[in-house]
């Protein structure tokens, strides 16, 4: 197992939708190991095959929840159905998101209450999970990024300014750039 370099905003693979995972091998079996040890390295709850470089569907989560009930799995090939976003305006204290491909910054976001995903694990057994708040955000975050969307590119107006404004400030969105866990201190 190895931690992996972060892919950080503007790199292609991050911005383009991921192929569907074919081969259930021992490469994937390594790189869903490497993408749980990058993920805890980070820390995150969260981490999509193309923040790593690889533009395959699937992600990893861990997520404790307020009764330290422990979420954790990766999602292949995932399908995922949501709630409609509320109406409204982001809670800057309730709806704040991070992504470790945007890293060091949070911005509020408005993600549906709900949602339901269905996948296969590393052994092609189905499964569903019926996710509400942060395990549904974080499912929403995750599947986003196979489709080329990073959270930023879902912020109002106001915030996708600022936002703008952070990826000049620090030469991001352009190719080739990455940062490494336990190694760098982006998340800071």
């Amino acid at each position: 197992m190895a931690v992996r370099p972060i892919v950080i905003s503007g790199d292609p693979v991050l911005h383009s939708p991921a192929a569907p995972v074919v081969d259930f091998d021992d490469d994937l079996r390594t790189l869903v190991q490497d993408m749980f040890e990058t993920m805890d390295a980070a820390p995150g709850v969260g981490l999509a095959g193309p923040q790593v470089g690889v533009g395959l569907r699937l992600f990893t989560f861990s997520y404790l929840d307020d009764d330290e009930i422990e979420t954790r799995g990766v999602a292949i090939n995932p399908e995922l159905w949501i709630t409609p976003v509320p109406a409204g305006e982001a809670d800057e204290d309730e709806d704040v998101e991070g992504c470790l491909s945007f890293p060091g910054e949070r911005f509020p976001l408005l993600r549906a209450g709900s949602a339901v995903l269905r996948a296969v694990d590393l052994d092609q057994r189905p499964f569903e999970i019926r996710a509400d708040g942060w395990l549904a955000r974080i499912f929403q975050h995750e599947f986003d990024h196979l489709d080329g969307t990073l959270y930023v590119d879902r912020l109002e107006h106001f915030y996708a300014k600022i936002a703008a404004k952070v990826s000049r400030k620090r030469g991001w969105g352009v190719s080739g750039l990455s940062w490494l866990p336990g190694v760098d201190d982006l998340e800071g």
